[in-house]
């Protein structure tokens, strides 16, 4: 029954807490139509509409960029039993860097990553 009523804290609280943040931004946010209160980290006026295109590179960089991601998402796990599994494992994780590096050379011989 304790780790009942401990989950059932712990839900009171997150919800006090959330409802404790929104309370204090309601109160000290700032007037509509302000130049700071846009929805831009910088204050500045927007440029472009928030739907207008982008170029389709911007969608391979971040293609590519997910793909390291991940990469780093297997080698965490890795890292953590590879001394208890041994050279089985070193082996399995170069094999998947092998493909991750074709992956890359693949993406470079076709122009992902200019800029231009």
């Amino acid at each position: 029954m304790t780790e009942f009523l401990r989950a059932l804290l712990l839900i009171a609280v997150s919800v006090l807490l959330v409802s404790a943040a929104y309370a204090w931004s309601f109160l000290v946010r700032l007037a509509k139509g302000t130049l700071v209160s846009t929805p831009f980290m910088s204050g500045l006026e927007p440029v472009e509409h928030a739907v207008s295109r982008y170029h389709v590179r911007w969608y391979t960089i971040t293609m590519v960029f997910l793909a390291f991601d991940m990469e780093m998402v297997f080698m965490y796990p890795w890292a953590v039993v590879v001394a208890q599994v041994g050279s089985k494992a070193v082996i399995e994780m170069f094999g998947f860097l092998a493909v991750l590096v074709a992956g890359v050379v693949y993406a470079w011989r076709e122009g992902a990553f200019r800029w231009t």
